[in-house]
């Protein structure tokens, strides 16, 4: 980049997020130095911030930043139905729902054995902890790649003897979708999982 130094640092750690490589990293700083740099200094401190103070909610593993997250403090939720995601960007999806009101579970990633993520990485023995305190139900909310079909066979294999309902969200067909647009893997999943009226 033949840059500053400070400026090629800022950068380079600005493409460990997702998305950012080398030309759009130089872009955003140089958009702050050129034109905000209020923003940049109050970026910088959220960003601080966020790092020192947000932590893994005790029971679900969803981000906070007390030990327990305001889902599981709130006692006016069903804590007896937990629903099961990979990442805190699924809760915040099936929040906005409005349609859920149990609680959750969050994996932070699938089985990848491959990756050396094992049962230990996603939290296999806390979640059965507490699917033995007192959880009737659990859904399933894994997406259907290869990962998250293993990740929720192997999940409901685990969950069997604790006589749990363990069900899975239902893959198919979108909303306003037509047939013809729609692939066939999915197309599969939708037939496979359809349900009587």
């Amino acid at each position: 980049m033949n840059q500053i130094p400070v400026i090629e640092q800022l950068a380079d750690a600005l493409r460990c997020l997702p998305g950012v490589g080398p030309k759009t990293a130089q872009r955003m700083v140089l958009h702050l130095l050129e034109h905000d740099r209020a923003g940049g200094r109050r970026l910088s401190g959220r960003l601080l911030e966020a790092m020192d103070k947000v932590v893994h909610c005790e029971l679900c593993r969803n981000f906070t930043e007390s030990p327990r997250c305001a889902i599981c403090s709130n006692a006016g939720r069903d804590h007896s139905m937990i629903c099961i995601v990979e990442n805190p960007a699924d809760v915040i999806a099936i929040e906005h729902t409005a349609g859920y009101q149990g609680g959750y579970f969050v994996l932070m990633g699938t089985l990848s054995p491959l990756d050396g993520i094992g049962p230990e990485e996603i939290g296999v023995a806390q979640l059965l902890r507490r699917c033995e305190a007192g959880v009737t139900e659990v859904i399933l909310a894994i997406g259907s790649t290869v990962e998250g079909e293993a990740t929720a066979h192997y999940l409901a294999e685990s969950l069997k003897p604790l006589k749990v309902k363990v069900s899975r969200i239902a893959h198919g067909i979108p909303l306003g979708g037509e047939l013809e647009f729609v692939d066939g893997g999915t197309l599969s999943h939708a037939l496979a999982g359809r349900k009587q009226i």
